[in-house]
């Protein structure tokens, strides 16, 4: 697909999917020129202080901080996050070392996922030829006309005719599905681990707990923890675990006594009674791998993020941040 022929994209452009992938995009194709028409299912989640249980930090990488650059946002989404120039590895029992990441610059930008949706999602509604429909769920699309169909929160459905059609609905995504009807190669998978998002706070006197410019990791074989510096002076924490040892934790007194014997340096700095109620605020949530091929149907429909390559978190990706935005730049 070129974005350069001018001729063929005379006309509106549909991108499904509101996160910080189509946000994004939206950005990137308004200042060529380009009408878009953003549908997202969800309602807006910048009158939300939660990400719906997904809200593990961001770790934008010079890569993905590159894209926003592309938009003109580089500068402001920087300010909203903490660089980290290493990673902080805490092995059991034994003193911390670091590893530095590269270059000065090449450094990675802890940012909560939420709050990057929400601005990313401000900025694209700032263009005046980009218009966002909230509480719209995809519910079918005319891959050859590249019409689709949505259905909105009051029950009404509306048609949206285009172009192109963009499919940044993430790793189950609505588009994807209408492409398989296709030929078209799919592949899912669950890995054995989930993840659970804990916290470390400020402490008493407002300060970090930990160094605040790395990427702390405790890496235990089968399971890790990472911890992620805030603008607030706390850390985002994931429990990354095989399935079957989150189920053995069925009690706060199990959960102390499990960081107690894998993370005896975290648990002091999480707090005993924190824990014991932190632990149990929101189950796992499982980990999918997605691959397909071709990641476009002729000149109407493309997948991009998510939708076309969802990866585990610790692949140095930066949670899949730089792989979504790398391929928005293609």
């Amino acid at each position: 697909m070129k974005y350069e022929d001018e001729t063929y994209y005379d006309g509106n452009l549909t991108i499904v999917g509101g996160g910080p992938v189509g946000a994004l995009h939206a950005c990137l194709l308004s200042q060529r020129g380009y009408n878009v028409d953003l549908y997202e299912a969800r309602k807006d989640v910048r009158k939300s202080d939660t990400a719906s249980g997904r809200s593990i930090n961001l770790a934008l990488s010079y890569r993905g901080i590159q894209s926003l650059k592309k938009a003109g946002l580089d500068d402001k989404i920087i300010k909203l996050g903490t660089a980290m120039h290493s990673r902080m590895i805490h092995p059991l029992n034994k003193p911390c070392y670091e590893i530095p990441y590269g270059k000065k610059e090449q450094y990675l930008l802890s940012i909560d996922r939420l709050k990057l949706n929400q601005d990313l999602l401000s900025a694209a509604e700032e263009r005046e030829n980009v218009k966002i429909h909230f509480s719209s769920k995809l519910v079918s699309c005319d891959l050859n006309s590249s019409s689709a169909l949505f259905k909105t929160e009051t029950g009404d459905t509306v048609e949206q005719k285009s172009k192109v059609i963009f499919g940044c609905d993430g790793a189950y995504s609505a588009v994807r599905r209408q492409m398989q009807r296709e030929v078209f190669d799919y592949a899912q998978s669950y890995i054995p681990h989930s993840y659970k998002e804990l916290s470390i706070p400020a402490t008493k006197k407002g300060e970090y707990a930990l160094p605040p410019n790395h990427l702390h990791i405790w890496p235990r074989h089968k399971l890790m923890l990472i911890a992620l510096p805030n603008q607030n002076r706390s850390f985002t924490c994931t429990l990354f675990m095989p399935v079957e040892e989150f189920e053995r934790i069925q009690t706060g007194d199990d959960a102390v006594q499990f960081f107690n014997q894998m993370f005896p340096d975290a648990l002091p700095l999480i707090g005993e009674d924190f824990l014991k109620k932190d632990f149990f605020h929101l189950p796992p949530l499982r980990i999918i791998t997605v691959k397909c091929s071709p990641y476009h149907y002729k000149n109407t429909a493309a997948l991009l993020g998510d939708a076309a390559h969802s990866i585990t978190p610790f692949y140095g990706q930066g949670l899949n941040a730089t792989q979504f935005f790398q391929s928005i730049q293609r």
